[in-house]
């Protein structure tokens, strides 16, 4: 049985509508959490909010939302002034336009829910909706309101329903070139490249996220049973640095295995050597 739907509405295409259920298609209830404790006592902590100039506690009635206009000059906004702001499409999943798949750009992908038909009633129009986008390879782009806020949202097939990821907006995503602009482009020669994507043929795999592992969890896990059990946890040592590899070529074929053949340059000597004997073997004719 599926849990709780979190957002419930309808999906709209033109003038065809169903009602569908969102449900999130990720969780964080398995990792592993900790809470804040008293070292002394062993009792656990409970949060406050205080008054960062009086240090008064506030109190849960007291608190409020305010955007900083100037250092320290707030305008305060409470739930009515919110409510106020009125969005068409609060209880619905108006899609706008479809897309190819492979045209999103990943890093506005967001956070990925399941979407589902919410009963029998409007089924074939889900289904309808859900095939077309399949038949063509397109994804549908939308608009849905999440907590108080207008997302634009990705709609993909997914088995027999559908994969909608919210969209990060423009806004969000910093500018690459502020971090790969000075990048400096150095001259890899042929031989470098072709051997690197030999090394990418041999560990070619197909995307099979059951071979994930979460090392650091199943540590955390064995932290805490050692640790409950009364033994003494002792941090490892730390793990020496590499030094800087300056024969790239050489590390590129001890990655394969290979036994470094001849140096380049006597190879270049060799082909010298080699194109130099039918032209003294012409002037002695």
């Amino acid at each position: 049985m599926p849990p709780r739907a979190y957002w419930k509405g309808l999906l709209k295409l033109s003038l065809v509508s169903c009602p569908v259920v969102l449900y999130p298609a990720t969780t964080a209830s398995e990792r592993t959490h900790f809470h804040q404790i008293n070292k002394e006592t062993g009792h656990r902590l409970r949060q406050q909010m205080v008054d960062a100039e009086t240090g008064d506690v506030v109190e849960k009635d007291q608190k409020g939302r305010g955007y900083e206009l100037s250092k320290g000059k707030y305008v305060e906004i409470d739930q009515e002034d919110l409510d106020a702001v009125q969005i068409e499409s609060s209880h619905t999943i108006e899609i706008d336009a479809f897309v190819p798949r492979e045209e999103i750009d990943e890093r506005y992908f967001e956070k990925p829910y399941f979407i589902a038909p919410d009963g029998k009633t409007g089924i074939d129009a889900f289904a309808v909706i859900r095939d077309a986008m399949k038949r063509q390879d397109k994804a549908a782009l939308a608009r849905i309101v999440l907590t108080n806020r207008e997302h634009v949202i990705a709609l993909r097939p997914l088995d027999k329903g559908l994969l909608g990821t919210t969209l990060r907006y423009p806004y969000e995503l910093r500018d690459e070139g502020d971090y790969f602009d000075d990048i400096p482009s150095p001259r890899i020669s042929k031989d470098m490249v072709d051997l690197a994507a030999h090394i990418l043929d041999t560990k070619s795999a197909k995307f099979d996220p059951g071979t994930f592992k979460d090392k650091y969890e199943t540590a955390l896990k064995a932290l805490v049973k050692r640790k409950a059990s009364g033994k003494v946890i002792k941090a490892p040592e730390p793990e020496a640095r590499p030094d800087n590899v300056v024969d790239l070529m050489g590390a590129l074929r001890a990655s394969l295995g290979r036994k470094k053949p001849a140096s380049s340059r006597s190879t270049s000597t060799a082909r010298r050597k080699t194109a130099k004997t039918p032209a003294r073997r012409r002037r002695a004719s």
